[in-house]
């Protein structure tokens, strides 16, 4: 039996926060935190998957409509991978495979994007489809929104499955242009902290933010921001005031980050470190602030992220940057942190938040990849 070996990363956002589903910019990385697996194909038409952490699975595909007793679960998303692989044209099959992963679930590091990416990579190596990255990147998206039911943009998914650092651009929906960026953090650490916050059941409060963008979209008779202009945008805010309060300063958000997204990556082209984390800075105060993402509105007194942040000033001292990171509401944040302060902020932070809350990284040059192959009996 030859068994084939999968990999695919998780991703950090670094820049544009709930930029993508309005066809913007971010700029986002994968990360040396991964889920892998052994898969064979197994002559039916059924996937088993065998993972000790979340249970086995079985989905048969026999049939590929969306079943709405699946909706926000794992077979959703193998369900919605396959029937995008065959409504183009791909081959796909059963096969059976383990699976095993180092990304903390929950967390906002995107372990669905990486699941959905191994999924696409798994059907592409052992049914023989000819897909491109973004090919894989689009077809988690589509089970993520059309068969799990959580309206995401298209970032996490393209992060973890082109690797590296790069700026992505959404503009036009039909070319996503992906750019390398280069990710020279020296003297930097690159820290992700869990805050114990859950990004489960969570899913009304992230629908809620492209919703009332998209409303705000609607008086100018678009379907996204990016369609259009901020110095429109400006010129009209007055004639917004029939529409929510928090709307409005969502897509001010949206504005501010999108440009903030092509700063920073000059920024890193040039070598401009200080005005890079300058950036992250200014892009988490406005997530703050702006899009209203650090904390629900269902739980006040749970606001783990913000005193996160908190923290993270206080022990930094303007040294550095910090930020809310992916989705927000609970989870996580992510920290640009001095090799200096390194050893105290990670102390601080793991006393409040608790052992291994904070997750060094590293940027990953691969994405969805398949590894090797291995021979057994």
């Amino acid at each position: 039996m030859n068994e084939r070996i999968f990999s695919a990363p998780g991703r950090v956002e670094i820049g544009g926060n709930h930029t993508d589903h309005q066809y913007g910019f971010v700029l986002a990385a994968a990360v040396d935190l991964e889920i892998t697996c052994t898969a064979v194909p197994n002559g039916t038409s059924t996937v088993n998957l065998y993972n000790k952490q979340y249970g086995d699975l079985t989905v048969d595909l026999s049939t590929l409509e969306r079943q709405e007793d699946e909706k926000e679960s794992t077979a959703a998303l193998v369900r919605g991978v396959a029937a995008w692989f065959d409504t183009h044209g791909h081959a796909i099959g059963g096969f059976d495979a383990t699976v095993s992963s180092t990304i903390p679930a929950g967390s906002g590091l995107s372990s669905s994007a990486a699941f959905e990416v191994l999924l696409g990579n798994i059907f592409k190596g052992l049914f023989g489809a000819e897909v491109s990255p973004l090919d894989i990147a689009i077809a988690g998206k589509y089970a993520e929104n059309e068969y799990f039911g959580k309206p995401c943009g298209l970032m996490d998914q393209a992060a973890s499955s082109f690797g590296g650092l790069s700026k992505i651009d959404f503009t036009d929906p039909e070319n996503t242009i992906v750019t390398p960026v280069p990710a020279d953090f020296s003297g930097y650490s690159l820290c992700v902290v869990d805050t114990g916050g859950s990004h489960a059941d969570l899913t009304n409060e992230y629908a809620a933010i492209p919703s009332e963008m998209k409303t705000v979209a609607g008086h100018f008779g678009k379907s996204y921001l990016s369609e259009v202009s901020s110095d429109v945008f400006y010129e009209q805010i007055d004639k917004l005031r029939h529409l929510s309060s928090r709307a409005i300063l969502r897509s001010i958000h949206f504005y501010d980050d999108d440009a903030r997204v092509r700063k920073q990556a000059a920024a890193l082209n040039r070598g401009d470190m200080q005005t890079f984390l300058d950036l992250v800075n200014e892009s988490g105060r406005s997530s703050l602030a702006y899009l209203q993402n650090v904390f629900t509105g269902a739980a006040p007194h749970d606001q783990g992220l913000t005193l996160a942040l908190a923290l993270s000033e206080k022990i930094l001292k303007e040294k550095g940057a910090w930020r809310v990171h992916g989705g927000g509401f609970a989870g996580t944040i992510l920290a640009f942190v001095p090799d200096e302060l390194r050893e105290q902020y990670s102390s601080k932070m793991c006393a409040f938040f608790g052992d291994g809350a904070c997750h060094f990284l590293n940027v990953r040059k691969e994405g969805g990849i398949e590894r090797s192959c291995q021979h057994n009996g």
